[in-house]
């Protein structure tokens, strides 16, 4: 296994020469991934979110700023050495500098770890019970991190990947949702990222109802008294001209998932 130092000096090397923003190389027997950093965003995008947040009256909507460049190189490894110092399962950071991190890869060599997203849409023919095997998954990762007072950043099913141990690992933390809300917003805004990009293969499968009476009792745990069943209520209500969209795809693969979210958590 390589050194500290060896991973230092890989990725000094490396970094200047690599021309896409995440790359996987081979490195003493194994496999790394380095991500360096990309051009700042424009804040006009979230200044917008902002707005349709204020017009709705939903603070769950509030944007969470990726600032981009060395500011998203930044967050990401302090929260991903954060989560780990938690015990929670996420790419370990092998070194880092100021425009660039060197992570380990979550697989075994010459394989990928298949997200949360992926094995849904896998199980999708094979009926509601294989599929809500895997949806539980997710839920008991946003336990996980939620019983520690944290919360993720991108909350979606494909930032959920298993490692060859069955361990749901988190990626994806280039912005700081808890910087811009409060915790239970924070947890909340995971929680509906998970639905909104879980929902539509539930709806395939047929599972709906079951992950209905699954997610009622997940939000009616101890953990999510006050805040966060009190703003998801308020969520629910003022999203409730969403029974309006058609189900299905009918009006493209995002308005589905839209219904379909509405549909599970209504």
């Amino acid at each position: 296994m390589p050194s500290p130092d060896d991973y230092a000096s890989f990725l000094a090397h490396q970094l200047p020469q690599q021309p896409r923003a995440i790359a996987r190389y081979q490195l003493g027997g194994g496999q790394v991934w380095l991500k360096r950093a990309g051009p700042d965003n424009g804040m006009w995008r979230y200044r917008l979110l902002g707005l349709v947040a204020a017009l709705l009256r939903l603070p769950v909507l509030r944007p969470v700023p990726n600032h981009g460049g060395r500011a998203a190189i930044a967050t990401e490894v302090r929260r991903l050495r954060q989560l780990a110092d938690q015990g929670l399962r996420v790419p370990r950071v092998l070194a880092a500098q100021a425009d660039g991190f060197l992570m380990e890869h979550l697989a075994p060599p010459g394989q990928d770890a298949p997200s949360l997203a992926d094995e849904m849409l896998a199980a999708v023919p094979h009926g509601p019970q294989p599929l809500l095997a895997l949806w539980r998954l997710g839920l008991a990762t946003l336990d996980a991190v939620h019983g520690r007072g944290l919360c993720l950043s991108q909350a979606f099913a494909r930032n959920m990947v298993r490692c060859a141990d069955g361990v749901v690992a988190c990626i994806d933390f280039e912005d700081d949702p808890a910087a811009a809300l409060p915790l239970d917003l924070c947890q909340l805004r995971d929680a509906l990222c998970y639905v909104h990009s879980s929902a539509g293969y539930l709806a395939l499968a047929g599972a709906l109802p079951e992950a209905r009476a699954l997610w009622r009792q997940w939000c009616a745990s101890p953990m999510r008294a006050g805040a966060f069943q009190a703003e998801l209520a308020l969520t629910v209500r003022r999203l409730a001209w969403l029974r309006h969209l058609p189900q299905g795809d009918r009006w493209g693969r995002d308005v589905g998932r839209l219904r379909a979210a509405h549909d599970l958590l209504c």
